[in-house]
């Protein structure tokens, strides 16, 4: 079973993005960079694939050469395979970067043979697009279902059996190999890399593609914050009379 997992560079912040004077881009001069929740997942789901199904995993990335530590930090999880698809510094469009793994995806399979399983967060963690598998899969003719949060693999028949949770139930999905699938946070837990792992990764010689991209797509005009909510504090009440208000809201909370 031969796993390919895309994933995306992003700042890693859990509070307010800063953005740069002209508003066209993120500040990320104080910013760490890591993956986001969703392509962690795919790539400890690459991982465990592999380990019970055997094969290889390969982890994918478009992006400048400071991407290659997050192909380093996935490697370190279990992926046995790094490749960046080199791009100048900055963001690339959901249809530029669709482009070019494209391309990445036709290389590396015309040297061995398809992918039975290509592995994308359902979006990423900054942009939240949702684009690029969509795009990949309808340009490699193979079927895809996002949000997915559970893979059930049967090699025999060529076959996946994919489970997307709803509010209103599950629904589940059979697709046949090869195919793409979007994978939601919660899949599983994706484990801490351990010492050898990391080592391992270090060591580890990451390909890169440069593809040949073709001008056009979309072009970002500007970003903005979101507006901060603030809040007025609430009396629920004075003295005896607010035990009842008190109760109601701890209730409406769930938290009695």
């Amino acid at each position: 079973m031969d796993v390919l997992v895309c994933v995306k560079r992003v700042p890693a912040t859990g509070g307010t993005i800063p953005l740069t004077p002209d508003g066209t881009d993120v500040d990320t001069r104080n910013l760490g960079f890591t993956i986001g929740p969703h392509e962690e997942c795919a790539v400890e789901e690459a991982a465990q694939i592999v380990e019970h199904h055997g094969g290889s995993a390969t982890v994918l990335t478009v992006g400048p050469p400071q991407a290659d530590e997050q192909l380093r930090y996935a490697m370190s999880m279990g992926i046995q395979h790094g490749v960046r698809v080199g791009t100048q510094e900055g963001e690339t469009a959901p249809e530029a970067t669709a482009a070019a793994i494209v391309q990445a995806v036709r290389t590396l399979e015309s040297e061995h043979r398809r992918f039975d399983l290509m592995l994308f967060g359902t979006e990423s963690a900054d942009a939240g697009n949702a684009q690029v598998g969509i795009r990949v899969a309808h340009s490699l003719a193979r079927p895809i279902v996002g949000g997915i949060k559970g893979i059930e693999l049967h090699p025999e028949d060529a076959t996946a059996r994919l489970r997307r949770e709803l509010p209103e139930g599950i629904e589940v999905y059979e697709v046949p190999l090869p195919a793409a699938v979007g994978v939601r946070e919660g899949i599983n837990l994706p484990r801490y890399p351990p010492v050898t792992g990391r080592l391992r990764a270090k060591r580890a010689q990451i390909r890169t593609i440069e593809p040949e991209l073709e001008p056009g797509g979309l072009r970002r005009l500007r970003l903005r914050p979101p507006p901060e909510a603030a809040q007025d504090p609430v009396v629920l009440g004075h003295g005896a009379e607010a035990a009842k208000p008190v109760v109601d809201k701890l209730t409406e909370l769930g938290m009695v």
